[in-house]
């Protein structure tokens, strides 16, 4: 009874320590300065103190605005919308003397990064905040930083304001952050509670750390796939600042972290200066944490390894990327082994490493920006060494494919050039139009090594997050070392290759299935009930060859006219960018236009399982390739709605990667209907759900593995160094089977990242694909890894009924830049049928 008194007053006490918010401005900001009035304080705009409740995307951006009318210091710009059509908002702050000046001062930073330039001017410091919309003490703290940063008065603020320009980013990810903080503020109680128990401490699928689309965002500084990632790769560019803060969460029960990182995880083309000057810049760390008493920790976790994180990309590119791991009270006070975790104590965190950020900058600035200009002497004086070395890239049958990979190079400011003329190098032709060069002695030439290499020695085991990313390999184009004896014009203006149709036709059209935008074409005039059929064998017509896959329309028996059709597919080939050719004849070198080996296309209907049990990065990829590339209409099918979905309204269901998504009782209603003549596409640890539901017969095969001599304290490093983080494998394809149609050559690169080894069929025309005996083309594999996986297959179809299950080991739509095998799962759903 005692004890129960005791725990009531206790829960009672807690309720009435927050009750309400006793933290108002002054918690945050330093007291040895003196805040001009007439800058707007948060809350005289927002309505609350900071972090007395979540900031919106909404509030914030007013803030941000209403500072800007306010202060002689701030100019802001909006530099686009989200997919949800928010503003991506950027802030520079200087002094207003540098304001006046700013396109000059501009200039000569950019300048200075192609030669040799006097330090007598302003270093640039990007400041970003939560990137993971669920991580949100950076974006809150943006708001105390922003005020800081108008509003203090005195020699030491104006000092630090002559001496730099803030490029300050106030949300990498507004629909993250506006999802996270409409869940943290609608769980939010008078009373606040810490028990880890609460809805509030819980997000329903899929969370606000992702963007609308549902990706990782700091993952996307390098592939620069999405919209938020091409604004402020844009402003990286324009400026090149030298130092770059990335503001992050991580576990309840850590404390702060800041970077370096593991030192042995540091990629090889990153200078060691770089590192010793992110520990110098630590120490300021350091020293602002120290005097506010809160715990930290450095180069104990996360890594500097893959350059397309926010805190590692500005290291190949001449900058000092900084990330900042807040524990994260992922609501407004939570209980943890620190003891009670509340938000303002985030914010608080993130705001004194935003400012030690700027001391130290404005400390060490000469050294910093003699760094930055020695990164690039250095880089310059790499490139001269390749004289004329240059690389080609690209695929003499898909354009599209070879267009978005000069689109990454072009955002990142590497200059690049048409083909000369056609040429074959290697044994692979490159054509004009469909292949560009790129000159390796130029200002970026370490930027081009991180983008095209391949690795597969390393100095440590262990990665935060992939090991390869080889983009030629991500693109399955075809590349290879040559020189500017071949390089046309340098490309000033890309553009897409124009659709076209040849001719106006009485008989059929053929378009030949390799373009990367085919599908859409394909999927718009079945949208329209024209009818469209697929080739199961090569032929010749007119002259020309065509590949398996052909799409063939007949002009005749549609519900179009000739001349109705002539005009959609002109409309559709240019929207499209494919070539479609007209003839007059169905008499063939080969298998002729009537053939039964031409088949009949059916409409994809497309259910993709998302919710509970599936991971929703995965669900997100192939959400946004459907409609965001080839407008194919996809139904989010919640797994909690399972069981009351009429399932007859969908030919094809994909399940991503997931591990128990369906009940008994759902999955004898997803077996009923794929009998029914559905099919379900599979990837990743599904393939466990469909073998241990007895789906699929998958023989899995196992990797031997033994830990000897590892001692207890080693015995995570052993584990973590048989994870496949994601790195790059050559396959075999039979180029005839349907799955890999549109594919031009007979190995295809393809990602992976799990350990999911399936045994070959003992009929060889049932691996369509299948690793090769050394698959290993870029990327860390353990040896006994590795070992099991060659002559593996990553693919397994088997039929049910009158459907069919199409099964992968590992993701064909990776991070929305693997365009290589997207064909893949585009393939089986336009030609499941045949599959």
């Amino acid at each position: 009874m005692i004890k129960l008194r005791v725990l009531l007053v206790f829960l009672l006490s807690v309720s009435t320590l927050f009750s309400q918010s006793d933290v108002d401005l002054s918690y945050y900001l330093p007291t040895d300065v003196e805040y001009n009035p007439n800058i707007p304080t948060p809350k005289s705009v927002i309505g609350h103190e900071v972090g007395e409740w979540h900031i919106t995307h909404d509030k914030l951006a007013e803030y941000m605005k209403a500072l800007a009318k306010a202060s002689d210091r701030i100019t802001i710009e909006d530099r686009g919308k989200t997919f949800e059509d928010r503003p991506l908002l950027l802030l520079t702050i200087t002094s207003p003397e540098n304001h006046s000046n700013l396109e000059a001062i501009k200039a000569a930073h950019i300048e200075a990064t192609t030669s040799v330039t006097s330090t007598d001017r302003p270093i640039v410091v990007y400041q970003g905040f939560s990137i993971h919309g669920n991580e949100p003490s950076g974006a809150n703290a943006g708001l105390a930083a922003a005020y800081y940063l108008a509003a203090a008065q005195g020699p030491k603020i104006d000092e630090m304001l002559k001496n730099t320009v803030i490029l300050f980013d106030p949300s990498f990810n507004p629909d993250g952050l506006q999802r996270f903080a409409y869940w943290a503020n609608t769980n939010r109680g008078q009373n606040l509670n810490p028990d880890p128990n609460d809805r509030e401490y819980s997000e329903v699928w899929p969370g606000g750390r992702t963007n609308h689309y549902w990706f990782d965002m700091n993952r996307d500084w390098l592939p620069v796939q999405l919209p938020e990632s091409r604004a402020r790769i844009k402003t990286f560019h324009d400026w090149m600042p030298n130092i770059l803060t990335d503001h992050h969460e991580m576990g309840t029960n850590s404390s702060f972290f800041f970077q370096p990182g593991i030192p042995s995880r540091t990629h090889p083309l990153t200078p060691k200066l770089n590192q010793e000057l992110t520990k110098g810049i630590a120490t300021y760390h350091a020293k602002a944490l120290d005097k506010i008493g809160s715990l930290y920790y450095s180069e104990e976790s996360f890594d500097d390894f893959y350059y397309g994180k926010g805190s590692t990309f500005p290291d190949i590119n001449g900058s000092i990327g900084i990330l900042f791991e807040q524990a994260s009270s992922r609501g407004h006070v939570q209980e943890s082994d620190n003891g009670l975790l509340t938000f303002p104590f985030t914010i608080r965190n993130q705001f004194t490493a935003a400012l030690s950020t700027l001391e130290a900058a404005n400390a060490m600035r000469e050294e910093i920006l003699d760094y930055q200009q020695n990164f690039f002497k250095n880089a310059r004086s790499e490139g001269a060494k390749q004289g004329n070395k240059a690389i080609v890239f690209g695929d003499e049958k898909d354009a599209g494919k070879t267009f978005h990979l000069a689109e990454i190079l072009e955002r990142h400011q590497i200059t690049f050039h048409e083909l000369k003329d056609d040429v074959t190098l290697n044994g692979k032709r490159y054509t004009k139009n469909h292949a560009y060069v790129v000159p390796k002695n130029q200002n970026n030439t370490r930027l081009i090594n991180a983008m095209f290499e391949k690795r597969t020695t390393f100095q440590d085991s262990l990665f935060y997050d992939i090991s390869a990313w080889a983009f030629p390999l991500a693109f399955n184009v075809d590349y290879t070392e040559t020189t500017t004896a071949n390089a046309g014009a340098k490309v000033e203006d890309l553009k897409l290759l124009e659709g076209k149709v040849a001719a106006k036709s009485d008989y059929a059209y053929l378009m030949e299935w390799h373009e990367y935008y085919a599908p859409k074409l394909v999927y718009k005039l079945l949208q329209k009930g024209i009818r469209a059929k697929m080739s199961m064998k090569q032929f010749s017509a007119n002259g020309k060859n065509y590949d398996y896959g052909t799409i063939m329309i007949p002009a005749k028996n549609q519900d179009l006219s000739p001349s109705e059709l002539y005009a959609l597919l002109q409309d559709l080939a240019k929207e499209s960018h494919v070539s479609v050719d007209a003839v007059s004849t169905g008499l063939n070198n080969g298998i002729d236009l009537g053939s039964n080996n031409f088949r009949s296309l059916e409409l994809p209907k497309i259910a993709l399982l998302v919710g509970d049990g599936m991971t929703s990065y995965d669900a997100g990829e192939i959400w946004h390739l459907l409609d965001t590339r080839y407008d194919v209409l996809v139904t989010k099918l919640d797994t909690k709605n399972f069981n009351r979905a009429d399932l007859s309204r969908y030919n094809t269901i994909i399940m991503v990667n997931s591990y128990s998504p369906l009940d008994e009782g759902q999955t004898k209603k997803l077996q009923g209907w794929i009998q029914g003549g559905g099919t379900l596409i599979a990837y990743r640890n599904a393939l466990r759900f469909l073998n241990n539901r007895k789906l699929m017969k998958i023989d899995f095969k196992s990797s031997e593995l033994k830990a000897e001599n590892i001692s207890f304290e080693e015995r995570g490093d052993f584990r973590g160094a048989q994870v496949i983080g994601g790195a790059i494998f050559e396959t075999k394809i039979d180029r005839s089977h349907p799955i890999n149609f549109g594919l031009k050559n007979d190995r295809l690169p393809m990602f992976r990242n799990t350990t999911l080894f399936m045994k070959p069929s003992k009929n060889s025309y049932d691996n369509p694909i299948q690793y090769t005996k050394n698959p290993l083309l870029s990327g860390y594999i353990s040896k006994p890894n590795l070992d099991s996986l060659a002559t593996t297959v990553p693919l397994k179809i088997d039929g049910m009924g009158r459907g069919s299950i199409v099964a992968f080991t590992d993701n064909t739509n990776f991070r929305a830049f693997w365009y290589g095998t997207n064909r893949l799962l585009l393939n089986a759903i336009f030609f499941r049928e045949e599959l």
